[in-house]
């Protein structure tokens, strides 16, 4: 009987979550009044933008059945280079593990640590935020997944606090922005402000959720340090036992050594691709299969084990990887049923002939929104920046402000929305429920965007600019 009651109170499994959210937008679409703005093109922004005062009724254009059981694949087809990204990702990561190379550094690593252990979360946090804020770093932060949760384990803490050095860490710097050419970067252009104007603010919030967010983390990890049953994960951590390190001085071989080098040797090619190149993920994945197999052949690995190997980590990586398709199908039965437009068009009047600062506060709210509808921070900005540019002028708020409103709205929100297909695919690669995470999550976000509110009614008081 008890077991029946636990079944019948199991919480949903992520897919069954965003296959019912694609379910319920294609109901919307029978529902909800189909509408479309006008895109045309920007010469400042290079890029097609919407045209705000051209918002109409279309004629109504309802999901059908065969259309929502179409949306899954269609969806994975609009997102297959992220997806063959993740596969190629983990398998070219699984031979480099399989050598023992990575096991034997971060053995060594955590050994210098003891007694340091807290030093850990703050510093990581802070390296992967200088990622986020400088390059955007966003899809990139996946392939360091797995050795932030071998690292946080190593150290007596469990998956999430791994996932959440790392993801929260550049999530910090994306979403603070102080340089990011994607958020910041192309709303600032769409609103015809100077390029990473009013740079100081944003540091401002930076070196605040440097301090803060790491706070945070450390508060769950020292109770899952202290007593391993407080983890939300106990259940993945029990049976994943036999992957954890154990801290021991362990002797660093040649070959070690070697494999060590070509994967630093490797993330330091891709960060200088995508900040130099502009690389993508299709890029980022070739040069992690160079990297994955000249690690196998540096650590010793025959041919044959090394397809194995590959073959291993692609499939113990699916899920991620099915998890951002499925997601994608929310965006693909929208756009079908032409409501996306319509849903942001009733949000962003929800907010005009509002007081400056409760205005303010609103595009912030009316952005966290839309974040679940578009979460392409890039795409976000060239739909929703030029509706929210003439409204801000008309509201009589500064345009670099609702470009603040715009970065937080779209960054932090990030960290529990399961639209966004770079979450999705890190909770598959550590194989953390959705669910767990979102109750890890929450709090922090929370905080967060109590930070983010703040600083969003100084600017709109202040005037912040230059305009």
């Amino acid at each position: 009987m008890k077991e029946k009651r636990e079944r019948k109170l199991a919480f949903p499994h992520t897919f069954v979550i965003l296959f019912c959210i694609i379910a319920l937008m294609t109901v919307c679409s029978y529902v909800i009044p189909a509408g479309s703005y006008e895109r045309i093109f920007n010469e400042t922004a290079n890029r097609n933008v919407v045209d705000p005062n051209s918002f109409t009724y279309v004629e109504q254009s309802p999901v059908s059945f065969f259309d929502f059981l179409h949306a899954i694949p269609n969806g994975m087809v609009e997102v297959a280079d992220i997806m063959v990204f993740i596969f190629v990702v983990g398998g070219a990561f699984n031979i480099i593990t399989q050598t023992g190379a990575m096991e034997n550094g971060i053995k060594k690593l955590a050994y210098r640590l003891q007694g340091r252990e807290k030093l850990i979360i703050p510093l990581m946090m802070f390296v992967f935020s200088l990622g986020g804020a400088t390059f955007g770093m966003s899809e990139e932060t996946i392939i360091f997944i797995p050795i932030g949760i071998a690292l946080a384990r190593a150290l007596g803490y469990d998956a999430i606090v791994g996932m959440a050095m790392v993801t929260f860490g550049a999530a910090i710097g994306f979403s603070s922005g102080f340089l990011n050419p994607f958020t910041v970067g192309v709303a600032q252009k769409i609103a015809e402000l100077p390029t990473f104007s009013g740079m100081p603010l944003r540091i401002a919030v930076w070196l605040v959720m440097v301090v803060v967010v790491p706070l945070c983390i450390l508060r769950y990890a020292n109770k899952v340090r202290k007593n391993p049953e407080y983890s939300y994960v106990r259940d993945l951590e029990l049976a994943q036992k036999d992957k954890k390190i154990t801290i021991e001085d362990v002797t660093l071989s040649a070959r070690d050594i070697l494999v060590l080098l070509a994967l630093a040797g490797g993330l330091i090619i891709i960060v200088v691709g995508v900040m130099q190149f502009g690389w993508g993920v299709l890029d980022i994945a070739a040069v992690f299969l160079g990297m994955g197999i000249l690690g196998g052949i540096l650590g010793g690995t025959q041919p044959n084990q090394m397809a194995r190997d590959f073959i291993a980590g692609a499939k113990d990586i699916a899920m991620g990887a099915l998890i951002v398709g499925i997601a994608r199908g929310i965006l693909v039965v929208m756009s079908e049923g032409q409501i996306l437009d319509t849903i942001v068009h009733a949000l962003a009047t929800l907010i005009s002939g509002l007081p400056k600062a409760v205005a303010a506060e609103g595009m912030l709210v009316v952005q966290c929104i839309i974040n679940f509808f578009i979460p392409s921070g890039s795409g976000q900005a060239s739909t929703t920046m030029p509706i929210m540019t003439p409204l801000a002028d008309i509201v009589g708020i500064s345009r670099q402000t609702a470009v603040l409103a715009f970065q937080f709205g779209d960054g932090f929100t990030n960290a529990i929305i399961p639209t966004h297909g770079t979450l999705c695919a890190s909770l598959g690669v550590a194989g953390i429920p959705f669910n767990k995470w979102f109750k890890f999550a929450l709090p922090v976000v929370a905080v967060e965007l109590l930070i983010c509110s703040a600083f969003v009614i100084f600017a709109a008081v202040t005037g912040y600019g230059p305009f």
